[in-house]
Parts: structure tokens; sequence; C-alpha cells
């Protein structure tokens, strides 16, 4: 996963995981993602340290962390807060991201 950019953010198109450094939860959420992401082999989602951007999360009203927010067409669908499993996170992907699982 990489740091989303002040780029990406106008774009306003993407799955962002928000998280704490601090927070063993977030821990434990970056590790499913991450487990998706390398069955894929590419960075499907990004991610933002929630205290570096307070004003992001108090406008988009973040309410914990960790947070899956996904934005498309610069509105929020979904924020994402109890991972559960990765089948889980796997049912927001089919969703919204349904070009991961089309056939080449």
């Amino acid at each position: 996963m990489q740091e989303i950019t002040n780029e990406q953010l106008k774009k306003g198109d993407y799955l962002l995981f928000i998280y704490s450094p601090f927070c063993g939860t977030c821990h434990v959420a970056r590790s499913m993602l991450e487990k998706i992401e390398s069955v894929h082999h590419e960075n499907i989602f990004v991610e933002m340290n929630a205290s570096l951007y307070p004003d992001f999360m108090q406008d988009n009203q973040i309410e914990s962390v960790p947070c899956l927010l996904i934005m498309q067409d610069n509105e929020i669908k979904e924020k994402v807060y109890a991972f559960r499993s990765i089948a889980n996170i796997y049912n927001y992907l089919l969703s919204y991201k349904p070009a991961l699982f089309a056939k080449s």
C-alpha cells in the first residue's frame, strides 16, 4: 500500500485505508488488505495516517480507525469500520472494483 497523494484525494476515486500507527486493530486490518493485494499482484488500496489529516477526518466524518473509505466520483460510497474477514472485504471489492475479477 502506498500513502495517498493530494492528487489522488482530488481525483476522488479510491479505496482508502485510514489507520493510526498505534492501533492494534489497524495492524490486523492492514494485514488483510495486504494479503488481498498480494493475491492480485497490484496496489488496490491507498493509506492515510489519520493523525496527519485531521481536517480530512472531520470533513468526511470519519468516526474511528481502522476505516476503509470507498470513494467513487468524489462521493463517499461506504465507510467500512468492521473489517471482520478477508471474505468480507472481497464483498466490497466485488461491488466497487469488479474489474479485479474479470477474466482476461
